[in-house]
């Protein structure tokens, strides 16, 4: 068994137009709801043995979020993640060593949703996630295989959609 947890980061601001895209950091509403989201991935009891992370200012700064309530997290911080397309995300998901079992990866949309869409199958949960992967939004997809390269088009269930305003 192997799970694919996907986090699009929380909600930038772009107040600063003097800052490139890649600099770009969390506005108020984001900081809270990365927090928010640390407290809650806490209390369900996730936990991930390897962390992928787009090095993008709002992908740390979500991160440091989440560890302010969650706890310490060791992400990789992987210049491929920023922006990445579908196939960049599927082929680093793939290319996962099998010793991980749970796989976390911190990034952007569109690259997140489409990932996400692709590789779950239908339910009430993938048509919540097909209607909006919001900023701070997670999706975990279970699928039973035993090796990374094996996960493919609908092939896992999303187990879980979890989004910053399903904690208000």
């Amino acid at each position: 068994m192997k799970t694919l947890t996907l986090l699009r980061h929380a909600k930038s601001g772009w107040d600063d137009p003097a800052l490139s895209d890649f600099e770009r950091p969390l506005n108020a509403r984001g900081r809270g709801a990365a927090r928010a989201m640390g407290r809650a991935l806490r209390a369900l009891g996730l936990g991930w043995d390897r962390i992928l992370a787009s090095p993008a200012a709002r992908v740390t700064e979500t991160i440091d979020g989440l560890e302010e309530s969650y706890g310490a997290l060791d992400p990789v911080y992987d210049e491929s993640v920023y922006l990445a397309s579908l196939d960049t995300l599927l082929a680093l998901v793939r290319a996962t060593d099998d010793a991980h079992a749970r796989l976390l990866i911190v990034g952007h949309n569109p690259g997140m949703e489409r990932l996400a869409l692709l590789l779950s199958r239908g339910g009430p949960l993938h048509d919540e996630l097909a209607l909006k992967y919001p900023t701070g939004a997670l999706a975990e997809i279970a699928f039973p295989i035993d090796h990374w390269r094996d996960v493919a088009e609908s092939g896992g269930t999303l187990a879980r959609f979890l989004r910053p305003r399903d904690l208000e």
